[in-house]
């Protein structure tokens, strides 16, 4: 009995061995080879990009973070020098990436699950100085665009859009409409809520690029701005719209947060590629990670070490395939 028991024992922990090291070989199949995530230039993508850049790593995965340009990143993304775009906004990225994937070249790889708004938008001490808004075609009145006037751009309005890497065809949007208003960049996006945070509390003149999500529309009470609703058409049809020669005559379009990459990353790494697709956040959480960094002043690694503890059987979920 005992030698039958030993023999028993001994089988038993043979299978287990072998079911190790078989879970361990599939493990193997992704690629020692570090994953390139991009980062951007706004909070809220850090934050996006190393939550999943940390998650990839306790599945084993090496990772590296690399800069890149928010539009021009589909170059590197087609030729696999870059492998994953966490944050492809609905709103002013659809058509490079539209673009990037006609290539064969490069995935969407589905929604984050946040939904994305990028609009112009005011405070709401700025209504009773242009009492027709949100209205778009109140800013065509000259004396409500000098109430948005600086001493660099007066008499026309100021509106001081995002990064120039961001996209969104503002200084179209801006000569279609025939809107009296000069486009002024932010140059990162840390300036352009540092001035929402200056003229908010001198309570001073400022039209600005505001998206969704982020903690602004929870601390400074406005509006965006309602231009001609935007469609497709709009973007690739010049003869619709208010003006019949150009196209970009209406609003951003709204929408999903995608995930996009390299075509090859399902077959270089598909342990990493079903982790990446299973990825989900939605405004409200990463709107709080947004704040804790932008207004609370803690750093990216400490609000991403944070959701990682908290989130563990979440994300656990994700790399279990």
């Amino acid at each position: 009995m005992l030698l039958r028991n030993s023999t028993l024992v001994a089988a038993i922990g043979a299978f287990a061995l072998a079911t190790a090291v078989s879970l361990g070989a599939a493990r193997a199949q992704d690629s020692s080879d570090p994953i390139k995530l991009t980062l951007h230039d706004w909070t809220g993508q850090l934050i996006t990009t190393h939550i999943m850049g940390e998650v990839l790593k306790k599945a084993g995965n090496n990772v590296d973070y690399v800069q890149a340009d928010y539009l021009a990143q589909f170059a590197g993304l087609e030729t696999g020098d870059l492998d994953v775009a966490m944050e492809m906004w609905e709103t002013t990225g659809r058509e490079a990436m539209d673009a990037g994937i006609a290539t064969g070249k490069v995935e969407n790889f589905g929604p984050t699950g946040m939904k994305a708004k990028e609009e112009w938008w005011y405070p709401l001490y700025m209504k009773e100085k242009c009492p027709g808004l949100p209205n778009w075609e109140a800013l065509k009145d000259p004396a409500c665009a000098e109430a948005f006037s600086t001493a660099e751009t007066a008499p026309k309005g100021r509106y001081l859009g995002g990064a120039v890497t961001w996209g969104g065809f503002d200084e179209e949007r801006v000569e279609l409409l025939g809107l009296p208003f000069e486009v002024i960049h932010a140059g990162t996006d840390a300036a352009l809520f540092a001035e929402l945070e200056s003229a908010y509390q001198r309570q001073a003149p400022i039209m600005l690029w505001i998206y969704a999500p982020h903690w602004s529309q929870v601390k400074y009470k406005g509006e965006w701005v309602e231009f001609p609703e935007y469609t497709k058409e709009c973007y690739e049809d010049p003869s619709w719209g208010v003006n019949p020669d150009m196209a970009y005559d209406c609003g951003k379009p709204f929408g999903e947060i995608w995930k996009v990459g390299w075509v090859g990353v399902k077959d270089k790494w598909p342990h990493a590629y079903e982790a990446i697709k299973a990825f989900h956040v939605d405004n409200d959480e990463m709107g709080q990670m947004i704040a804790k960094v932008d207004l609370e002043g803690q750093a990216i690694d400490a609000v991403v070490a944070e959701w990682m503890g908290a989130n563990e059987a979440r994300w656990s979920e994700w790399i279990k395939k």
